[in-house]
């Protein structure tokens, strides 16, 4: 797999909970290559979590810092990146995917209600969880699709299996 462009060997999108984290790490294994998350990147620059960035700085200033994390890692990492849930909000953002290797990983609302429990732990989730993760989705989902070179579901399936087929899938793109 040789990107078509210099920056990443793959790039991960998806709603939050999905496994973007657990399987990008495994992917990263596999290719023997770094992996990186643009969430930790913030909140290692902030020295807080997101979720205290969102309640002190609202939501405007979290994307703000997201755009520029997302910028960053695609002109500076050559492993297995992984964006947050809502970075393909912006269209600058998804301007910079085109051409790179994106992987949409994809899960139903009872998927996600069993893998996060769809908590107030999540700062855009913080009442009626069910529905407003809904309504994200409903939101983001055809922008995931538009970034993504192949979507990859992760509904009952192990971290490992999500991996693999992401490697399969893309490796058929290529072909």
């Amino acid at each position: 797999m040789s990107p078509a462009t210099a920056g990443p060997r793959l790039v991960l999108v998806g709603p939050m909970g999905v496994g973007k984290s657990t399987v990008g790490a495994l992917l990263a294994d596999r290719l023997g290559v770094a992996y990186r998350d643009t969430d930790e990147d913030i909140v290692a620059a902030e020295g807080r979590a997101i979720a205290e960035i969102f309640v002190d700085d609202g939501e405007e200033r979290f994307r703000a810092l997201e755009k520029a994390a997302v910028r960053s890692a695609l002109a500076e990492h050559e492993g297995v990146l992984s964006l947050g849930g809502g970075a393909i909000l912006d269209a600058d953002t998804r301007a910079l995917l085109a051409g790179h290797p994106v992987v949409y990983l994809s899960m139903d609302v009872e998927e996600a209600a069993r893998r996060t429990g769809l908590n107030v732990a999540r700062p855009l989730l913080a009442v009626n969880p069910r529905k407003q993760w809904r309504e994200l989705m409903e939101a983001r989902r055809h922008l995931y699709t538009e970034v993504a070179r192949v979507v990859v579901p992760t509904d009952a399936r192990t971290p490992e299996e999500v991996a693999e087929a992401v490697l399969d899938a893309l490796e058929k793109d290529e072909a």
